[in-house]
């Protein structure tokens, strides 16, 4: 057991963030040595003079940093630098890079923490594709893809087009879907050390992806509407980001729509400051929303990205690029010398999907399919406060005192589950608890899956944290 006290009088803040910086600092000075056993949360609560639940939050927030692992048990270790943590009563630790999932998905588990496309036997229609594109083009196939050819910005003309808006055909880049688009945009925008602002909580894979090449994140607060303007404009004003990644309609995790007059104020701030944007429309797409896209408002910084992942295919990585005047080219470079270059069987099938009208058929039977398991969701977990939107594969579920976020990530996936806590979507360190966690529920290979897995999360959240002690 180690004996270690900290000083709550140092630092700011609420008592628990305190405590969970100070213990920070003290393991990566070597006073909490890597593998050893933090003190129990009563003690260690009697010795400082706080309450077991100042200490209980504290723990959480230092696993939500990935700094200790819990063991139902045992206690709380701090974790070792090669220590890939994977309990068998535990959820296992990733690296800080790659999120708080597991690099490789343990089997026997219910899949609540993807949220690609429904398996509806798409693969038919892919596999027929496919099988034209090898008789008709077996040279370009097998060889380098050296050109683009004009349908494949016509794909994305018509994929990313959004009511009354719709991209110049040289405007259009395609892409190994939409993270590879969003990240040869950083490329060719920024350099190491250049800010790119985040709201706190979002898809967090690019800013993690931006840290990994020296860019440098920018936190800005939402609320139930979206990006506040404000707060965007304080962070143009403190710290001077190059570009802001905002996710306009159906923000994820959130689900978050900003309404037009926010559209309209982020435009004229980022114009003020001559930041660019980059516009995620992947799952606002999916919603047909009729708020005009922030790229109708300032179309000469902004770049709209979309795929198919979501309502299509996952494994294609098709994806599109909408560029403002004059910078489709440069990024067309960019995403060619970080991802290697674009796959022709697979650009070829992007774009035929789309042309022919079978993406928007698939599409339309993954969305009656979303429909019926986000009225399952509603049903069951009737009662506790969720964002959800009966086109979009996910929900985001307000938890219940006593609940802690990787808390309830932990117990779900010691009764079989796999879901995302907030952690998992946090942009950059943020102190920002908001006890939720993300439950996509398109997966699962049957809607019996579904309710089984529903039918857990409604047992924990019934039962409440009492059974469950992953911080002992």
């Amino acid at each position: 057991m180690t004996k270690w006290l900290p000083d709550l009088q140092e630092g700011s803040g609420p008592l628990y963030t305190r405590l969970a910086d100070q213990m920070e600092k003290a393991i990566e000075t070597g006073d909490l040595p890597s593998g050893s056993k933090l003190p129990p949360q009563r003690n260690l609560a009697y010795d400082v003079g706080v309450t077991i639940g100042t200490v209980s939050r504290a723990y959480s927030l230092l696993h939500e940093r990935g700094l200790v692992n819990g063991e139902v048990g045992r206690g709380t270790y701090v974790l070792k630098r090669d220590d890939e943590g994977a309990q068998d009563d535990q959820y296992p630790v990733s690296t800080s890079i790659a999120g708080t999932r597991p690099l490789q998905a343990p089997s026997g588990k219910i899949r609540f923490d993807s949220t690609a496309a429904p398996d509806l036997g798409q693969s038919e229609t892919i596999a027929e594709i496919t099988s034209e594109i090898m008789r008709e083009c077996p040279h370009d196939v097998a060889g380098y893809t050296r050109t683009s050819p004009d349908h494949w910005q016509q794909a994305g003309v018509r994929w990313l087009s959004y009511g009354d808006w719709a991209p110049a055909p040289d405007s259009i880049v395609p892409t190994l879907g939409a993270h590879a688009g969003i990240m040869s945009i950083i490329a060719v925008l920024t350099n190491p050390g250049d800010r790119i602002a985040f709201e706190h909580h979002t898809y967090s894979q690019v800013s993690r992806a931006a840290g990994l090449v020296g860019r440098r994140i920018s936190l800005v607060n939402s609320d139930a509407h979206g990006v506040i303007p404000d707060d965007f404009e304080r962070a143009c004003v403190q710290e001077h980001p190059k570009i802001a990644f905002f996710m306009s309609s159906v923000q994820n995790p959130t689900l978050a729509t900003m309404p037009l007059e926010r559209r309209e104020a982020i435009a004229a701030i980022a114009r003020k400051y001559n930041v660019w944007l980059i516009e995620d429309n992947l799952y606002g797409a999916m919603d047909k929303g009729d708020i005009p896209l922030i790229a109708t408002l300032a179309p000469e910084r902004t770049f709209v990205v979309d795929g198919l992942s979501k309502s299509v295919s996952a494994g294609i990585r098709g994806g599109w690029v909408a560029c403002p005047p004059h910078l489709a080219q440069r990024v067309r470079v960019a995403h060619k010398m970080t991802t290697g270059g674009m796959p022709f069987l697979l650009a070829e099938l992007s774009a035929r999907l789309v042309l022919s009208g079978a993406a928007d058929v698939i599409w339309e039977r993954c969305r009656a399919e979303i429909n019926v398991r986000e009225a399952m969701a509603r049903e069951i977990l009737a009662g506790y406060d969720l964002n959800s939107n009966p086109d979009i594969p996910f929900f985001w579920l307000k938890l219940p005192d006593p609940w802690l976020s990787a808390t309830f990530k932990n117990a779900a996936y010691a009764d079989g589950l796999l879901l995302d806590d907030e952690a998992e979507f946090k942009a950059g360190r943020s102190e920002k608890i908001i006890h939720r966690v993300r439950i996509g529920f398109s997966s699962p290979s049957s809607r019996q899956e579904v309710n089984d897995g529903l039918r857990i999360v409604r047992s924990l959240l019934d039962n409440g944290s009492g059974g469950y002690d992953s911080l002992a």
